[in-house]
């Protein structure tokens, strides 16, 4: 697996800002990035936490090329990014509201592919090797509303695995299933960046799941949101949620970590 920390960066972001217009449509406008440079070592799997309403999501929509920057760019292998790139996939927090309720599983997976020429049978293999890949044999006919929390969000991540993407950029994609659900699809989720050598950037609020899964943890401030903390993670693949969670290395990175969100909600309200 590659590093997290790169000297060619593959995928970066430059004095990257975000503004927004007034909502009552004057010149006031409310600034939500302030000049904020990461980069991302091919294959590398990053955790960004911080306060809600911090702006991460914007940063990810912006690296995604789904918004613009006010100032700044993105870069992917070396060239600017100003519309969405075709093997960046962007998976958002609400997955059960991107699936088409009317169309099955099957069909929802297959509509990753709409823009792509295949023949029928093609198609279908693609589809089958999808719904393997995520476990969802024996479902290939269900409707979304049909399936549990956990089982959508593996269609949404079928979907966008069956485009073959390099990098998944996910906005706390885990947040609205229960606990038990949410730890298997942890590692589910790691057994993919591995089996894909994916590059993903993990938005989530859950600390411990932020070491969990990463190689290396952001900490952003509250807005206008900027970058004021890094961490490696320095622990072992695979991992495992007792064993790992149980570490001496885990947790003095758990404590610095909460230590880092703590003082960024005491500067706020300083």
């Amino acid at each position: 697996m590659v590093s997290a920390n790169s000297s060619n960066p593959y995928l970066e972001v430059v004095n990257l800002r975000k503004d927004f217009a007034g909502v009552d449509g004057r010149q006031v406008r409310v600034e939500v990035l302030e000049s904020v440079s990461l980069s991302f070592a091919r294959g590398s799997f990053t955790s960004i936490v911080g306060p809600s309403g911090c702006g991460k999501s914007t940063f990810l929509q912006l690296v995604a090329g789904l918004l613009r920057p006010s100032q700044g760019e993105v870069r992917f292998q070396g060239q600017t990014v100003k519309s969405p790139h075709p093997v960046m996939i962007y998976l958002f927090q609400q997955y059960h509201r991107s699936l088409f309720p009317w169309k099955t599983v099957s069909q929802n997976i297959a509509f990753g592919l709409k823009n792509r020429s295949h023949d029928r049978r093609t198609l279908d293999q693609e589809v089958a090797g999808a719904i393997q890949t995520v476990g969802l044999q024996g479902f290939e006919k269900h409707y979304p509303w049909q399936l549990s929390g956990g089982m959508q969000q593996r269609v949404a991540i079928a979907r966008a695995l069956i485009c073959r993407p390099e990098v998944i950029l996910m906005d706390e994609p885990l947040s609205s299933v229960d606990a038990l659900t949410r730890t298997v699809l942890q590692d589910e989720l790691l057994r993919l960046w591995k089996q894909f050598r994916l590059t993903v950037l993990f938005i989530t609020h859950d600390i411990d799941e932020a070491i969990y899964v990463a190689q290396r943890v952001v900490v952003m401030s509250r807005v206008p949101a900027r970058m004021v903390a890094d961490f490696d993670v320095p622990l072992t693949y695979p991992r495992h949620q007792i064993s790992s969670r149980e570490n001496p290395v885990y947790l003095d990175l758990r404590r610095r970590l909460f230590g880092c969100i703590g003082s960024v909600f005491e500067k706020a309200g300083s």
